[in-house]
């Protein structure tokens, strides 16, 4: 969850959310190819069912030690009767980090990682006053992701993306001005049908995002895809940087390619797994 130097988006991450009362799926969620597994204990686990659900997160410690990807934690929001217990837990586990739901302050966050063990925080926005705070939040914690859904409830509009454009953008630009990654783009509820998943992927890297929660294994794909380069973009990449190798401005496709458009074209390359200091005369044409 740290920034890298491959620019401003960093790595795709693409974690999977499992609820943590189900240790009998950890061991599937762990292979399905997602970035990381959020084991979560807030919103997939009933309120009467918080306390067995850390419970049996406890007990399957050597399961998420030994687990093929970063394991994270979701816990229950600042203020619930459950939160204070499950830093504890967290703070026990070998984690890569923790999802503080409803961040709403830097200094929920940064309480939060020292509860849990000085472990890094995805923070959550999610309702109005996270979004208010969220470029004081991205300083504190370690990542952004946005909430969509419940942010369309706190804000009483759809959650479509005309309404909640903005707010998407601010999360972004806030990521960006604390020199965090690229935040992550909240869950597509639906996951029998993989073309809307790609599809959100899709607009969500467009704007600047640089991952997505993700609820269901079936989604892993579909969003990966969705953050990936079109055949079309790493053409046009390879073009201009085969076009623009001495570092002169030149026109290509009828434009004029300088620095930023190079480095733009570099970006497309790295997310087609192509290295950024690639031979240019083995760029795609």
């Amino acid at each position: 969850m740290t920034s890298t130097r491959d620019g401003p988006a960093g790595p795709l991450f693409l974690p999977l959310f499992l609820p943590a009362d189900r240790p009998d799926r950890y061991a599937k969620a762990f292979a399905a190819g997602a970035d990381a597994v959020i084991l979560d204990l807030e919103d997939a686990v009933a309120p009467g069912g918080k306390d067995a659900a850390r419970a049996a997160l406890l007990a399957a410690r050597d399961a998420v030690a030994a687990a093929a990807c970063p394991v994270l934690v979701r816990v229950n929001a600042e203020g619930s009767p459950w939160q204070a217990e499950d830093l504890a837990a967290a703070a026990a586990l070998p984690l890569a980090g923790l999802v503080l739901p409803k961040a709403e302050s830097a200094e929920a966050v940064a309480a939060a990682g020292r509860a849990a063990g000085g472990r890094p925080v995805l923070a959550l926005i999610e309702s109005a006053r996270g979004v208010a705070a969220a470029r004081d939040i991205a300083r504190a914690a370690a990542r952004l992701a946005f909430g969509s859904i419940d942010l369309a409830a706190d804000l009483g509009c759809a959650d479509a993306r005309e309404p909640l454009l903005a707010f998407r953008s601010e999360t972004v630009l806030a990521s960006r001005l604390a020199g965090r990654p690229a935040p992550l783009d909240g869950v597509t509820p639906g996951y029998r049908d993989p073309a809307p998943v790609e599809a959100e992927a899709r607009e969500a890297a467009t704007l600047g995002f640089g991952g997505k929660l993700l609820i269901h294994p079936a989604q892993v794909a579909p969003a990966r895809a969705g953050f990936g380069p079109t055949a079309a973009e790493v053409a046009w990449a390879g073009r201009v940087l085969a076009a623009a190798r001495d570092g002169r401005a030149v026109a290509v496709d009828g434009a004029m390619v300088d620095a930023p458009v190079r480095l733009r074209a570099e970006a497309i390359l790295r997310r087609a797994g192509v290295p950024a200091q690639a031979d240019r005369n083995s760029l795609p044409s």
